[in-house]
């Protein structure tokens, strides 16, 4: 038995019938029970634990569907494998009604992190401190804009002058952020690859950076990266919790927190979107 199907059997209770590698750190294993489950591997201090947290607290909403968590240990993850479908716009528009009430459950604070979930997380491979913070335009400034703005010009990423447009945008933010809006229960790292398009015509979101933040940063990441049939989710969304007047004109404010962390972990070319969502804000 392999490491991974040892974890799988440990953590479900179940013996296990077979294994299938999906990459380095990826595996699909079959219980006896006819079940499959998938084990992931995070080298990351805290990464499997912060990620467990981020799925159980956005299943807790009752709203948008996740994978099953069977547990975590050293760096291990096993959750309920997802038996693919297709987009298509029915699933959409219940994604969208869905959505919105994940949002709607609400977090303590901007920057609040999951039950059980670390302070100091992921998006992805990158780090996120999920450091609270009662004002949303000091916190998205000071938690998810400035540290990968920082990361990037002491990488060579940004030009010094460059990171000076992304500066102004942050001392406008509480004129730019539009009406104020209560902490929202976040996926956090909502692109399209993590939203999987399941056989039973319900959408499941994998892979979170889960915390308390603004609901139009999701929705933002959603329109950044692709998502299928986008304005039937959006038209769902709206069903439930319409959005504040002018929240079209602030997508590239909210687009600058991904577009940062990619450019720390992908380098130029996500500096260059970044610059150009800031100065389209600061023009606007």
């Amino acid at each position: 038995m392999t490491v991974r199907s040892d974890v799988a059997a440990r953590l479900t209770g179940r013996a296990v019938s077979g294994e299938r590698r999906l990459s380095g750190h990826l595996a699909e294993i079959a219980l006896d029970d006819g079940r499959v489950v998938v084990v992931k591997r995070s080298d990351a201090p805290g990464a499997a634990r912060a990620e467990a947290a981020g799925l159980r607290w956005l299943a807790a909403a009752g709203s948008v569907r996740v994978p099953v968590v069977h547990g975590h240990e050293d760096g291990w993850l096993v959750i309920d494998r997802v038996p693919q479908g297709r987009a298509d716009p029915a699933a959409a528009v219940r994604f969208g009604r869905d959505l919105a009430a994940l949002h709607a459950a609400g977090a303590p604070a901007f920057g609040a992190a999951p039950p059980g979930g670390p302070v100091d997380a992921y998006i992805g491979p990158a780090p996120m401190r999920n450091e609270p913070g009662t004002d949303w335009a000091r916190w998205y400034a000071g938690q998810r804009v400035l540290p990968y703005l920082r990361r990037s010009v002491d990488e060579g990423t940004l030009r010094p002058r460059e990171a000076a447009v992304v500066e102004r945008l942050c001392e406008r933010l509480p004129a730019l952020a539009g009406p104020a809006e209560p902490p929202a229960r976040l996926h956090g790292d909502l692109w399209s690859g993590n939203v999987l398009w399941a056989a039973d015509g319900h959408v499941r979101l994998i892979d979170p950076a889960a915390h308390g933040g603004h609901r139009e940063t999701d929705l933002a990441m959603l329109r950044l990266f692709g998502c299928p049939h986008l304005e039937r989710v959006l038209d769902g969304y709206q069903e439930v919790a319409p959005l504040a007047d002018g929240w079209t004109g602030r997508v590239g404010v909210h687009q600058l927190f991904p577009l940062l962390v990619h450019a720390v972990l992908f380098g130029r070319g996500y500096a260059e979107q970044a610059l150009t969502a800031a100065r389209t804000a600061l023009d606007g």
